[in-house]
This record gives structure tokens, C-alpha cells and sequence, in this order.
């Protein structure tokens, strides 16, 4: 069921059909069939040539992909850790930092833990006023950029003994052994 428009809605409309003009008809336009004859008529027709590319000489173009988001940690590891069957070594409390402060410590935060063998970080952001925070909503952007890709497994949301909303669950990827 639709609702009628509003006054102010009506008033905006009158604006915007006020500077919008018709398109001309082809009557008014002058346009008769006589006219659409006398319009230029090329006087030659020549085939153009096709355009011969030799595949063996052409290199596929490379485009370079922004990553996309993380996905999810498996549902069995994430269990695993909710459950704290998996240790849940690595712990980052991010309250009282602005988000120019915040990243470089959750990057180097995550390089140590990774480096120090952890499979499993949990980082706190807190919730924000309102509910809407600004770690809260940055941090799985940061988790996500190139620098932390080759580190970072996944990212979930943490269960409510750990945090809840105010914290999330990073999935750290195997350190390969030293040679």
C-alpha cells in the first residue's frame, strides 16, 4: 500500500520539474522523412582490414587484486577455542588507545605472538559508545591489509566469557619451522 507524498516531498518535486525540459519530438524538431534522406551517405564503402594480433607475442595482463576480507576461523578451531581446549596464549586490551595509536600495536602485537609460536590471539577492542566504536569496527580492516596477511589465518567474534562484541578471536597461521 503506498502512502501518499509528504508536503515537503511535493514542494522538492515542484523544484525539480521546474528546470527539467521536454525533449524535443521530431515534429518540432523540424524532421521529415525527406530530411533523414538528404543526411550525408558515404560514397564509398571499403572493407576496413581486421586487426591481426599474434597470440605467441601478447603477455596476459597482471592485475594486481585487493584482498578481500578474512574469513572466519573454522568453526571446529573457533569451538576449540571458545571452549578453551586450544590455549588462548596471546591476549591484546586496546581500551584507552585512538585508532593512530591502535594499529601499530596490534601489528606488533601480532608479529610477536605469531613469532613466539601462539596459533590464537584474543584482542580486545570494546564496544564503543553506543555500541558503535571505532577500533571496534577498524580492527578487521587492519587484520585484513597485506601487512598482516601472510600472518593471519582468520577472524571471528568472540564468545561473551572473552569479551563478546567488545573482542575478537584471531586465527594465527603456522609459523614455518627455522632452518
Amino acid at each position: 500500500m503506498k502512502r501518499p507524498p509528504r508536503h515537503d516531498e511535493m514542494r522538492l518535486w515542484g523544484m525539480v520539474t521546474a528546470t527539467v525540459k521536454a525533449k524535443p519530438t521530431r515534429k518540432a524538431a523540424g524532421w521529415t522523412p525527406k530530411a533523414e534522406k538528404s543526411l550525408v551517405q558515404p560514397t564509398s564503402l571499403q572493407p576496413i582490414a581486421p586487426l591481426l594480433v599474434d597470440p605467441t607475442t601478447t603477455k596476459p595482463v597482471e592485475t594486481k587484486r585487493a584482498p578481500g576480507p578474512l574469513e572466519g576461523i573454522e568453526p571446529n578451531r573457533r569451538r576449540k577455542i571458545v571452549r578453551e581446549q586450544a590455549p588462548l596464549d596471546a591476549r591484546l586490551d586496546l581500551h584507552g588507545l585512538d585508532q593512530d595509536r591502535a594499529r601499530p600495536v596490534l601489528e606488533a602485537f601480532l608479529r610477536r605472538a605469531w613469532e613466539d609460536g601462539h596459533r590464537a590471539a584474543l584482542v580486545v577492542t570494546g564496544k564503543g559508545k553506543l555500541g558503535v566504536g571505532v577500533l571496534r569496527a577498524r580492527t578487521p580492516e587492519w587484520l585484513a591489509d597485506p601487512a598482516l596477511r601472510d600472518i593471519v589465518a582468520g577472524v571471528s567474534p568472540a564468545d561473551k566469557r572473552h569479551g563478546g562484541d567488545g573482542a575478537l578471536y584471531v586465527a594465527l597461521k603456522r609459523r614455518p619451522p627455522k632452518i
